[in-house]
């Protein structure tokens, strides 16, 4: 039998553990928005088949780099990758960081104005502008007394039961737990402070199966059809208008 030269070709995104981006991916689960995003893109099209493969935040430069994957997506090239040769796709979408403490009655906004001498709960891997992006754990836990974790519902919780002052938490997995656990928004202070908008972008291996251009001009038919609205709007995810742009750092 002739393979067909129309097969579509398998362009590999990486799966980091990101909620609620993409949640326990190692595990096969398919739950999160990444995986919504790539089913979207796969039914658009025949050219392209996007595929999930399994990585983690520390791990994927390597997996990047080494070719294991194809695309991170969800990604900023402040987050470590100036030394990576990459081309950058803005998706046009926009998330933050926002501040969480316990309510009580003398709390209000100007508890977050100062993270001096307070309990931080923070996410293991993460980039925070507060900490001038430093991820180092050491550096985090000695400067901010943070307690890291893998978990926003652990960083929650130790808010709630009083084992942190404050967590700093992702609006989109904020809104997403708040609907998973409504009798908690009253117990939770959040802040209008933002630590950092995420802007996100896709960032692709030179040598990808997929041109920087290709993908953009994906994410614009999707973006047309209303089908990013659907996927994103849930989760407090904005989604933006984009001139399609698209840079190399090579």
């Amino acid at each position: 039998m002739v393979q067909s030269v129309s097969a579509a070709q398998e362009v590999r995104i990486g799966a980091a553990h990101f909620p609620p981006y993409t949640i326990r991916p190692e595990q096969g689960a398919d739950t999160g928005v990444l995986p919504q995003l790539a089913e979207a893109l796969n039914a658009l099209q025949g050219d392209y088949h996007f595929v999930l493969v399994p990585t983690s935040i520390p791990r994927r430069f390597r997996d990047f780099e080494d070719g294991r994957t194809d695309m991170a997506i969800f990604e900023n090239p402040d987050w470590g990758w100036k030394d990576i040769a990459h081309v950058n796709v803005d998706m046009g979408l926009e998330d933050a960081e926002v501040f969480v403490a316990q309510k009580k009655p003398d709390r209000s906004e100007a508890y977050f104005a100062d993270l001096k001498g307070k309990r931080l709960a923070l996410f293991s891997g993460y980039h925070y502008e507060f900490a001038q992006f430093n991820a180092d754990p050491k550096y985090l836990a000695e400067t901010y007394n943070a307690t890291l974790t893998y978990s926003h519902d652990s960083n929650l919780l130790m808010v709630l039961r009083g084992r942190a002052d404050i967590a700093l938490v992702t609006r989109s997995y904020l809104f997403d737990y708040l609907n998973r656990n409504p009798g908690t928004a009253k117990e939770l202070l959040i802040s209008e402070r933002v630590d950092q908008v995420y802007h996100h972008y896709a960032l692709l291996r030179p040598k990808s199966p997929i041109s920087g251009e290709a993908f953009s001009q994906l994410l614009e038919r999707l973006r047309n059809k209303g089908e990013l609205l659907k996927i994103f709007q849930p989760y407090r995810i904005e989604v933006m208008p984009t001139a399609n742009a698209v840079n190399r750092h090579l």
